[in-house]
């Protein structure tokens, strides 16, 4: 099949590309023979690179955005994600030690049986500065090394000489076959291993197989169209990098290249133990928690070796989607800052800074955490939506007291709308089995129905405003997020949260999800007017803008609970643990405490699953001292505001949605 070139697929591709969303930014020249579609047309044909694989390069590392010249967490610039160390970005990064989530006491593991470790850390080794490739762009290009910082059609030159720079070192040729530049593009990864250098070119050359289109961060609209046929050329060591350290990452599908850098388990000098447990049989998986870790890989995968600090299963690199694992399934990581969820859950760090304005999340990232959790979700049966797939920001305080203090990342940057679908599983606001088998099971009946919406803003054109996430101290751009107002006006109060703000109100702080709802999370419907749609939220109306031209959210379908009739509020709560009878002689009782909150009669929530009441209880270093408590108490969970909590089963009634 002959492959159209230059500007013979600009014609084409013009037909093609759809209109940029309502919202969004058009700036000059972004259709024009200016835009950053011809710009990739030029750098190809400069260089000799096949524009698929520049486009798919590209893709992969920013998703074609330039994110405002400022630089990803691994100091990389532009849509070709240009490595400078010298910027001064990982040293910026490296100095700030992330906070570990104690949850519910000075304990790390969030568990409020336990006592205080103490402080017995060591210093946080400085960060493995990457690659220079933005100076060796400059050198091959011979353009500024500033301009490949801040212009974007210079960024994409940059990149593709780089790309024949490393075709040629290889002993390639210039050509426009895409199927000869596999190494090159192995080698472009930064990777220092054959494994993950492989994976990242295997990324790419799916990519192209499959094509992809959208509007980027700065208007601009770029399409690489589908080439089923491009099947990349391997050779032995066509990689041209060693092999990784043999290791055995236990929970990690082939495709994807995995180390397995255990975290640490042993006893501490001052009592206690650290930094996980190991569960006591075969542990039940609900969920599976996405955080940014607020740290460079480097330091994240040193500080998870500290016995005294937190921990977690997965490590996932920004710069190339190369993946470590720490703990197995069965190992409990002191990840989530609630005791409950993590004995139910698997904890994956990623690589970023949830308020930093350039510290973009990749799509090589995004893509091997996807395959990861598809894995993950396939292998431990958790269904893949938005009540077992959580943000770290949606795991609720256990108790009043920690309520405020709970974590808000991976944050309204991370395109929950995009990571589902490379899940497989689309957000469409119908949900799947685990919503028919909880509907059956708790006897869902069809009287007193309601209606329910799932929030789904178009990510690249929902430009929403926030404080404190930029170098000047507030920026405007696409994030998964709407803002939540007490009347349907914008100049009305955000609606408050009295867990997160005791005695204010709710900001527009990155940092604060007090009044917004985000991508796949599902709320009852309470009531429309003119270009707002209202939901039921932390016991309150709340109106978010939801225009008939641009929809913020879409029709949803899955069960409701509501306060049972006589009851003018209900109880919510933090964890699902059991009743005082269920705990034998000489294991301290857990009691459930509920939350600042209570869920009023009237209303109505999304349910997502329903469990009966469990308590993991640690009696030392060695797992025969664990007890699994059981309770009878029966709980639903369900999506009270920007967190999950529970409900008791016996306070409300579930009705069909």
């Amino acid at each position: 099949m002959r492959r159209l070139t230059g500007p013979a697929v600009l014609a084409a591709l013009t037909l093609l590309v759809p209109p940029p969303p309502a919202g969004a930014s058009s700036p000059a020249g972004a259709s024009s023979p200016a835009g950053r579609q011809a710009a990739f047309a030029r750098a190809a044909l400069r260089y000799g690179v096949p524009e698929s694989v520049l486009l798919a390069v590209s893709y992969l590392e920013s998703r074609w955005d330039a994110h405002d010249g400022l630089p990803s967490v691994s100091a990389g610039y532009g849509p070709m994600h240009l490595v400078d160390p010298s910027a001064g970005a990982m040293a910026a990064a490296a100095a700030t030690r992330p906070a570990g989530d104690a949850g519910d006491t000075a304990h790390p593991s969030g568990d409020a049986a336990r006592e205080s470790v103490g402080d017995e850390r060591a210093a946080v080794p400085p960060a493995v500065p990457p690659a220079d490739t933005l100076h060796r762009a400059a050198e091959l290009t011979g353009l500024a090394p500033a301009e490949l910082r801040r212009d974007p059609s210079a960024n994409i030159l940059g990149g593709a000489a780089l790309l024949a720079d490393h075709q040629r070192r290889a002993g390639g040729r210039p050509g426009a076959d895409p199927a000869g530049w596999y190494g090159a593009v192995a080698r472009y990864s930064g990777a220092t291993d054959a494994g993950t250098a492989a994976a990242f070119a295997d990324e790419v050359y799916a990519t192209i197989r499959s094509g992809a289109a959208r509007v980027t961060d700065d208007g601009e609209r770029v399409v690489l169209p589908a080439d089923p046929a491009a099947t990349p050329e391997r050779g032995p060591g066509e990689t041209g990098l060693p092999a990784a350290p043999a290791s055995t990452a236990p929970d990690c599908p082939p495709a994807l290249a995995c180390e397995w850098l255990p975290a640490a388990y042993r006893r501490l000098r001052k009592g206690g133990h650290g930094n996980h447990d190991r569960y006591p049989g075969t542990r039940p998986i609900d969920y599976i928690v996405i955080h940014d870790g607020e740290s460079p890989y480097d330091v994240m995968t040193r500080l998870v070796k500290d016995p005294t600090y937190v921990s977690w299963h997965f490590t996932l690199r920004s710069s190339d989607g190369h993946i470590a694992q720490h703990l197995r399934a069965d190992d409990v990581g002191w990840h989530a800052g609630n005791w409950y969820f993590n004995s139910r859950s698997i904890g994956l760090e990623h690589e970023g800074y949830l308020a930093r304005g350039g510290a973009w999340y990749t799509e090589a990232m995004y893509r091997a955490s996807a395959r990861l959790v598809r894995y993950l979700a396939r292998k431990y049966d958790v269904p893949l939506d938005r009540a077992h797939i959580l943000g770290h920001d949606n795991v609720p305080g256990a108790t009043p007291a920690t309520v405020q203090g709970m974590h808000e990342d991976p944050g309204p940057y991370w395109d929950w709308d995009h990571y589902f679908t490379l899940l497989g599983s689309p957000l469409t606001g119908v949900r799947g089995r685990e919503v028919s088998l909880v509907s059956a099971a708790a006897g869902a009946r069809p009287a007193n129905s309601a209606r329910s919406v799932m929030i789904k803003p178009d990510y690249a054109a929902n430009t929403s405003f926030f404080s404190g996430c930029a170098k000047s101290g507030r920026c405007r751009r696409g994030s998964g997020t709407v803002w939540l107002h007490v009347r349907p006006s914008p100049a009305s109060p955000l609606v408050r949260d009295i867990g997160k703000h005791p005695t204010g109100a709710s900001t527009y702080s990155v940092y604060d999800h007090a009044g917004r709802a985000s991508t796949g999370q599902r709320y009852a419907f309470a009531g429309r007017r003119g270009d707002w749609t209202a939901i039921w939220y932390l016991g309150q109306r709340a109106w978010f803008y939801d225009p008939a031209g641009a929809r913020r959210s879409v029709p949803a379908s899955g069960p409701l609970v509501t306060p049972r009739p006589g009851l003018a509020s209900v109880k919510v709560y933090g964890r699902a643990y059991p009743e005082a009878s269920a705990y034998p002689p000489g294991i301290p009782v857990q009691q459930p405490a509920p939350l600042q909150y209570t869920l009023p009669a009237g209303q109505f929530y999304s349910l997502g699953l329903t469990r009966r009441a469990s308590y993991l209880h640690t009696g030392g270093f060695s797992p025969a001292s664990h007890r699994v408590i059981a309770g009878r108490t029966r709980y639903h969970q369900i999506q009270f505001g920007h967190r999950v909590m529970f409900v008791r089963a016996e306070d409300v009634t579930v009705v069909p949605g």
